[in-house]
């Protein structure tokens, strides 16, 4: 039998969604869709005493923290994925009364936890209306040239929550130098050069951008100089 990547180590007891068909070493069932590993070897849920638990799947923040807080007894569940080589979380392991519990408590206070969530919604889109906005006018004070509108498409591009893009990254937050530039460099590449053209067609990324260097080092030193494009 192949060994099973080891999770992290955390508090608490930790329940694996394994990615091939594994048997509990004690009672040979299987094959299992929830495991324990101990000393290495895996267990059944009903053979590490876990069997009485239900399944509470990850997206509903409050049911879990409710349903976390009224068992005795719980565990979170964890699958391997491959492509992060990391264990992610799927949600949590629970003891029946104590979810049908949480259930009712969510259900009575839903439409309060609703309206908050409509307020915290509200409060984010003016937080990043306010910060797009800002980048917006670094962009014009780097790059003077860079049209009003263009200024604000890419702004508005670079710094989309949760997008990874440089805008939300700590420098974009910053509005350092490096970060703004970094944005307007990329939107001239994909925009004003054939770049997205040759990768299509098979040309390696390095030697795409190499051959696009001369034209947006041009844009972006006749932006800076205040230059409106031709």
């Amino acid at each position: 039998m192949a060994p099973i990547a080891t999770p992290p180590h955390r508090t608490g007891l930790l329940v694996i969604q394994p990615l091939k068909k594994r048997h509990c070493a004690e009672c040979r069932t299987g094959p299992l869709a929830l495991l324990v590993l101990e000393e290495g070897l895996p267990r059944c849920l009903d053979c590490a005493d876990l069997g009485h638990l239900v399944f509470l799947p990850r997206g509903d923040t409050a049911l879990t923290r409710r349903s976390r807080e009224g068992s005795a007894l719980s565990a979170v569940v964890v699958r391997f994925n491959r492509r992060r080589s990391r264990y992610e979380r799927q949600g949590v392991l629970v003891e029946e009364a104590a979810l049908a519990r949480a259930e009712e408590r969510c259900l009575a206070d839903a439409e309060a936890r609703r309206r908050r969530r409509v307020r915290d919604a509200r409060r984010r889109a003016a937080e990043d209306l306010r910060f797009t906005d800002a980048f917006a006018r670094e962009i014009r004070r780097l790059f003077p040239g860079c049209p009003a509108d263009r200024a604000r498409a890419i702004a508005a591009h670079a710094s989309v929550r949760g997008s990874g893009r440089v805008g939300r990254s700590a420098a974009g937050r910053a509005l350092s130098e490096a970060a703004v530039t970094a944005a307007v460099r990329a939107s001239v590449r994909h925009t004003d050069t054939a770049y997205d053209q040759m990768l299509m067609s098979g040309v390696p990324r390095h030697e795409a951008r190499r051959r696009i260097t001369g034209t947006v080092d041009a844009t972006l030193r006749g932006w800076h100089a205040g230059r409106a494009p031709t």
